[in-house]
């Protein structure tokens, strides 16, 4: 019995290799890459507005290294753990949900409560939810018995619409966006079949327009999209800016930190819109030569769910890849005109401690796991 623990140990210690290297460079290539373009978007407003032209890039910065901390512990954090604490993380993300709405906790920005105040920094808790979401998912779907009825992925609905509905009250479409096609991706992925699939799609299909209307700024948007010449000056402002700096990048961009966009020409161009400084100061190539990274980064992602020793594994690290794949997706659709302008950060570059923690931990999470593989 001695003998076939030690023999045990002995295989576990074997199969637990170096983390996944092509993974961790992508990995520190954008954090390294976000942190120079933060400055770069930045640093005449932050000399405008706080007489410090670092005044981003510092707090990039802390995030930064708080997000390396991050993943190096769930590098090796015993990932088993996370099935004893799902519940606790669940219920400390409702809780964290919840905060936004209590005025002492809560921090409002241009008329949507999404931060908290915890005294020394802000956290952003639909950040941190959208992976609670999964860790419960890859936990419930592993012990699942029948994911393939609408009884059996049940759970996984209800959490998912739940977190949804708390996030669209802040408000905070982008992200409730994001959630609910994480929420599709782990239904495909825990194997519901596809027509079951659309009939979910077909409510959250309806709820789109439901939600647009409800607000107008969202239907102001919306027309800006079609139209953004309509309103040159309002709604349509922002994307016909991006298209600028789009533009005037060309093949190979105006140079780095020669960004014309930044002196307050495009709003959030050091966050939501980043990749379009981006595309004007490295031009079509360099805006390429990053999405392949992604790319690059996505597709190690996804080899390392297909390798994971055991299913939990491979639905951890299924809906990490997919919430990544989603987001970028969406920040560069938006920055493009492609889809409906929505303020989503684009991961490991934009401007934001929480995001920048968050997708750092989560990360690790996946370099552990591809530590694991068979």
């Amino acid at each position: 019995m001695i003998k076939e623990k030690i023999e045990l140990k002995k295989i576990e210690s074997k199969n637990k290799k170096y983390p996944d290297l092509i993974l961790l460079a992508c990995v520190i290539f954008l954090l390294i890459f976000g942190l120079i373009m933060v400055y770069s978007a930045s640093s005449y407003t932050a000399q405008k507005d706080y007489g410090d032209s670092f005044f981003f890039l510092k707090r990039q910065a802390v995030g930064a290294v708080v997000g390396i901390l991050g993943m190096v512990f769930m590098l090796f954090f015993k990932l088993e753990r996370l099935r004893r604490l799902k519940i606790y993380i669940l219920i400390l993300t409702y809780i964290l949900l919840g905060l936004v709405f209590v005025p002492f906790f809560s921090v409002e920005a241009l008329g949507a409560k999404r931060w908290l105040n915890l005294g020394f920094f802000t956290v952003q808790p639909s950040e941190i939810a959208k992976f609670a979401y999964i860790i419960f998912c890859a936990v419930y779907m592993d012990s699942c018995k029948n994911m393939k009825t609408i009884k059996g992925a049940l759970p996984v609905i209800l959490i998912g619409v739940s977190i949804c509905v708390l996030i669209i009250l802040e408000p905070n479409m982008s992200i409730t966006m994001c959630v609910a096609l994480t929420m599709v991706a782990m239904l495909f992925i825990g194997g519901l079949p596809l027509k079951k699939i659309l009939l979910i799609l077909l409510p959250l299909a309806a709820a789109v327009p439901i939600l647009i209307i409800i607000e107008p700024y969202r239907v102001l948007r919306l027309m800006a999209f079609i139209d953004p010449w309509a309103s040159p000056k309002d709604e349509g402002y922002q994307l016909i800016q991006s298209f600028y700096a789009l533009g005037s990048g060309g093949w190979f961009g105006v140079g780095l930190f020669n960004s014309r966009q930044k002196f307050e020409f495009l709003p959030f161009s050091e966050s939501d819109f980043i990749f379009s400084i981006i595309g004007e100061e490295l031009g079509f190539v360099g805006s390429v030569f990053v999405i392949s990274v992604f790319v690059l980064l996505i597709f190690r992602g996804i080899k390392i769910a297909i390798n994971a020793k055991n299913r939990y594994l491979c639905y951890l690290a299924s809906g990490i890849v997919a919430v990544i794949a989603i987001q970028v997706l969406i920040n560069i659709a938006v920055v493009t005109g492609s889809i409906p302008p929505t303020g989503l950060p684009l991961p490991f570059i934009s401007y934001g401690g929480s995001s920048l923690v968050v997708f750092m931990s989560a990360a690790g999470i996946l370099l552990n796991i591809s530590r694991q593989r068979f």
